[in-house]
């Protein structure tokens, strides 16, 4: 009996200081809590409540129910702007994939010097994206941009590029492919965390360079190419910056670069209608959620990890 109190008095002075800790703790974490739910958790909570409202910046909104997502399903520009959006992330995420693996290969050559071939590549991602627009337009102007200057070099009559609704998202999706090096370092990385002992076992058994690819770098850079491409759809769905600073908002020629996120602006900051934007950005919501359920779910299926 008497051992049991002579114990109880430091378990006392422990779970104080665990509750002084875990005090402490939140306390630090407060302000990022705080912000979490003033910043992220209010809007998101709101943005639920206008979809379903006709509120605007200058009037209160009222209760419609679900008017303003019938009134989206009625909207062609709301499907125009679908489609471009698809367009784009079906051509852009391939291959940036396809090209970022690629040059990620060719950089983690054992190549004196590569450390500046891989600066070199890398520091598109670092020009602003209004900066890269302009730059772009310059480059793809059908009269005098360098792009078509170089083709006819060649003897190749170049294409109209942002003045024609059939190479206009094409020209987007090459801008973009411009500015993949942040991938090709992520790619980079997980090229350098293969271990040397597989190709070493691969040429013991007269493995050839592309049954090396193949069979081992492709298969064990499947996680890194499952991040990128779950983070590729993200951005491409989200495509605005370019679009908008390309056309000044316009989506021209014949809104063939209005894309989803540039509607849902444009409704929200320029016709005041936040509470169709709200909708947009719900229906945009389940898009992404859909797709990426979709490819971690597929993801088991060729999705290889080391030690599996």
């Amino acid at each position: 009996m008497a051992q049991l109190e002579t114990n109880k008095p430091p378990k006392v002075r422990v779970n104080k200081r665990r509750s002084n800790e875990n005090l402490t703790g939140w306390l630090f974490a407060m302000p990022w809590v705080i912000g979490l739910l003033l910043f992220f958790g209010y809007p998101l909570l709101s943005s639920m409540y206008y979809s379903f409202t006709d509120f605007s910046i200058l009037q209160s909104g009222e209760f419609i129910g679900l008017a303003n997502y019938r009134e989206l399903f009625q909207d062609d520009l709301f499907w125009i702007s679908i489609y471009n959006t698809i367009y784009f992330a079906v051509f852009f995420v391939p291959l940036s994939i396809i090209f970022g693996v690629a040059l990620a290969m060719v950089l983690n050559m054992k190549v004196k010097g590569m450390a500046v071939y891989r600066t070199i590549f890398f520091l598109p991602t670092l020009v602003p994206h209004v900066a890269l627009a302009i730059l772009w337009v310059w480059l793809l102007n059908p009269q005098f941009g360098l792009v078509n200057a170089m083709l006819d070099f060649v003897g190749i009559q170049g294409p109209p590029w942002l003045g024609s609704t059939f190479w206009s998202k094409p020209a987007l999706i090459l801008m973009s492919l411009w500015g993949i090096g942040q991938a090709v370092i992520i790619y980079l990385a997980g090229l350098s965390d293969i271990s040397q002992e597989y190709y070493e076992a691969a040429e013991v058994d007269g493995a050839t360079f592309l049954q090396k690819t193949f069979k081992i770098t492709l298969p064990l850079l499947t996680p890194v190419i499952f991040f990128n491409l779950v983070m590729g759809f993200i951005g491409a769905f989200q495509q605005f910056t370019l679009p908008y600073a390309m056309t000044n908002g316009t989506g021209t020629p014949a809104d063939s670069l209005t894309f989803y996120v540039m509607y849902l602006y444009d409704n929200a900051f320029s016709y005041f209608r936040m509470g169709y934007a709200s909708a947009m950005a719900w229906i945009l919501f389940l898009i992404i959620l859909v797709l990426t359920s979709l490819v971690f779910w597929s993801s088991k299926k060729w999705v290889h990890y080391q030690g599996d």
